[in-house]
């Protein structure tokens, strides 16, 4: 008599750590799987809840400024080094893993409106209400000065300032935009077109020439470096405190508005704006994009940081704390893992990026379990009891009262209008996108 036998090697089903652990094989055949689905459910179910019960997204603050944080600066080639400005002129220069400041400079007298690395890191130049441009070491060692290494003097007072990704220019914005070269006293090029002050001005990471700023008439103005003029002109209804571009894509960029919303644009259709993110219940005064272009932090009057997804209206997660008061700056790490915040009570906030990430090594097991439990989440993310679960907040009692006010008047105007339109000749109340509300007009 002849007999088969199945021989198979042991080391494709035991694990090469512990001997007694058998790799037990598995059939992917859906027939032999009735209850998979419900199965999965439950495991997206528990996933989510841990994920609210683990989100602790606080990591530390760091202390020393004697007034409030106006701004801050994040080092283009070192992750662990951060410059933050402040109300009474300071910069200091912080050691992040250690959470300790490392440097302190008076660098000017009033406000720091603005700091920026060069490309490789190794100055910083800084503007502020004393009409001066600082050039500054980055190199802290022990026998740091606290002398600029250059000081050029503006005829206006310097709102922003941000530098050119590869030459070795930098514009400034006040009563208008400028160019400089480090090497030169005087600017290069001046932009103009009829605006009482600037308020910011943002290099673009890849279209590196083009640059925008925001205008105290409400506008969103385009510049070219290689022109001579200014390329366009975006008029909303209230003023723009921010802007960001995208670092991935080129023609996209969100702006920070007074009336509590944020708003992403593509340059080459100002008509309407591409998203409008909500959720703020004061003044957004500041936003920054994540490195890899798909998420932005914003900070508010309303004592909160939000972070938005990019092709979302409302936002995916919302941090504060008890002694968090006015958020004036933001900032998302470019190792995509860490956010900082400065505000009016002098400290500097470390947050994750993401709530309930687990710092530090995670072993296989752990990794493949947690990205099961993302693929799960993604799957059964419409499903209304996990929809509920993963966007439920606790926030502090003024914002909950004033998102339950904002709502109010919300009803209230499309219930008004919805009446006219119902009360009127046909075509005489058209309606009106959301997306088209906010924009008055655009100028070229």
């Amino acid at each position: 008599m002849r007999v088969k036998v199945l021989s198979r090697n042991p080391d494709e089903y035991l694990r090469e750590t512990k001997r007694d652990i058998h790799k037990v094989p598995r059939n992917y055949d859906p027939d032999l799987h009735a209850f998979e689905a419900s199965r999965e459910y439950t495991r997206a179910l528990n996933s989510t809840k841990l994920e609210r019960v683990f989100a602790k997204p606080f990591i530390g603050n760091l202390e020393g400024h004697k007034d409030g944080v106006s701004c801050l600066g994040k080092h283009p080639q070192r992750l662990s080094f951060l410059i933050s400005g402040s109300y009474d002129g300071e910069i200091r220069y912080w050691d992040l893993p250690q959470q300790e400041c490392v440097c302190s400079i008076q660098a000017h007298s009033g406000f720091v409106r603005g700091m920026t690395f060069v490309p490789d890191g190794s100055r910083l130049i800084s503007v502020g209400d004393d009409k001066n441009i600082k050039t500054w070491d980055t190199d802290v060692g022990d026998g740091v000065s606290n002398d600029p290494i250059d000081t050029v003097i503006s005829k206006y007072v310097l709102m922003g300032i941000s530098h050119h990704q590869k030459k070795n220019i930098f514009a400034t914005c006040g009563e208008m935009c400028q160019l400089w070269e480090e090497t030169r006293n005087e600017p290069i090029k001046t932009f103009q077109w009829g605006t009482d002050s600037l308020t910011d001005v943002a290099f673009n990471a890849i279209e590196t020439d083009v640059l925008a700023a925001c205008a105290s008439d409400r506008s969103i103005i385009l510049y070219d470096a290689r022109d001579t003029g200014p390329i366009r002109k975006l008029i909303l209804k209230l003023r723009t405190n921010k802007l960001c571009w995208n670092p991935m894509e080129a023609y996209v960029f969100t702006c920070a508005n007074e009336d509590y919303n944020l708003y992403t644009f593509d340059m080459r259709n100002l008509k309407q704006p591409m998203n409008v993110h909500m959720d703020h219940t004061s003044a957004v005064m500041y936003v920054d994009y994540a490195p890899t272009g798909k998420e932005f932090v914003s900070g508010g009057y309303d004592k909160s940081i939000r972070i938005y997804q990019v092709d979302k209206g409302h936002s995916r997660d919302i941090y504060h704390t008890k002694r968090m008061q006015r958020v004036t700056c933001v900032m998302w790490t470019l190792d995509n893992k860490y956010i900082l915040s400065g505000s009016d009570e002098m400290n500097v906030r470390i947050w994750k990026a993401r709530s309930a990430e687990k710092l530090g090594v995670l072993k296989p097991r752990e990794k493949s379990a947690l990205k099961y439990g993302e693929a799960l989440k993604a799957k059964f993310a419409s499903h209304p009891q996990i929809k509920r679960i993963s966007r439920h907040r606790q926030v502090p009692k003024h914002i909950f009262a004033a998102q339950r006010e904002l709502r109010v008047i919300k009803e209230k105007q499309k219930r008004k209008e919805a009446n006219r339109r119902a009360h009127s000749k046909p075509g005489t109340v058209p309606f009106v996108p959301e997306r088209k509300k906010h924009v008055v007009g655009e100028k070229v």
